[in-house]
């Protein structure tokens, strides 16, 4: 019976609730809507906060109220995890109000905000690089920060992200035989990060993409096709001489330069 009341009650109250709510919503008491917007902020209600918040925003303009209202508006979106929306009022605050309290909270804020919309690697990377352009910039900005170190420990796992992107893209080149393009794709890929913990397999990827290029090439482009092959030995060898791929490549090697030395017999001879 207890319980039933119990439920009844609770049908009421919620009843009751929407019903204020909704009547809040009609009404043009900006004072009642920035009470209960405050009140429904602290009670973890930001659907109902944020709505009420933008009725009363315009008219809050150039008050005392207005910085708050502005900064907890975007509070809301973020703790609604609608962080597309909540960067967007983030960076609108810290442009409006530099020099706010709010400031430096709300501008790591809207880097996090980027931060949380970033991809797996095989996915569109935009995100990231906005958030790590963003996190660089904050560090800049707020140069004493206390959240320097969790800002340099966030780029540090995205740019992560970006090696692995980088690296996946390359292989995928590799594994489609197109080996021109994997060629490009890993030049670029250890050109952006040369300290990649793939370096090793990359540079070997190339030997092995500038080997099977010769190998599918027309006569006319082999000759020097494989001799690219030989230099991208000489490359892979000099920084890797105990790689786990140094037998493979020694083959690699060893069919360029006999196709090199038979072409020159060949030329020779004529």
């Amino acid at each position: 019976m207890y319980r039933k009341f119990a439920v009844i009650f609770l049908i009421t109250l919620l009843f009751y609730s929407c019903g204020e709510y909704e009547k809040l919503l009609k009404s043009g008491d900006i004072d009642k809507k920035y009470e209960k917007a405050m009140e429904y902020y602290e009670e973890g209600q930001y659907v109902r906060a944020a709505t009420l918040f933008e009725q009363i925003k315009p008219r809050l303009k150039g008050t005392l109220k207005a910085e708050d209202v502005d900064y907890i508006h975007a509070k809301c979106y973020y703790e609604m995890k609608d962080y597309v929306m909540a960067g967007h009022y983030f960076s609108t605050f810290v442009r409006t109000y530099f020099n706010s309290p709010h400031a430096e909270e709300a501008d790591f804020l809207s880097a996090y905000s980027y931060y949380k919309l970033t991809a797996r690697p095989e996915l569109d990377q935009t995100n990231t690089y906005n958030a790590i352009n963003a996190f660089t910039l904050f560090k800049s900005k707020f140069s004493g920060s206390d959240r320097t170190d969790e800002c340099n420990t966030l780029i540090k796992e995205m740019e992560e992200t970006l090696v692995e992107k980088s690296y996946m893209e390359a292989r995928l080149y590799f594994t489609l035989e197109k080996y021109k393009a994997a060629i490009v794709a890993i030049k670029n890929s250890i050109n952006d990060y040369p300290d990649t913990k793939y370096r090793e397999e990359l540079l070997f990827l190339k030997l092995r993409s500038s080997y099977l290029l010769a190998d599918n090439s027309i006569r006319e482009l082999q000759q020097e096709r494989y001799q690219n092959t030989v230099d991208e030995y000489y490359t892979f060898i000099d920084e890797f001489p105990d790689s786990k791929f140094k037998k493979e490549a020694e083959r690699i090697y060893n069919n360029s330069t006999e196709f090199i030395a038979k072409r020159n017999l060949t030329i020779t001879k004529q």
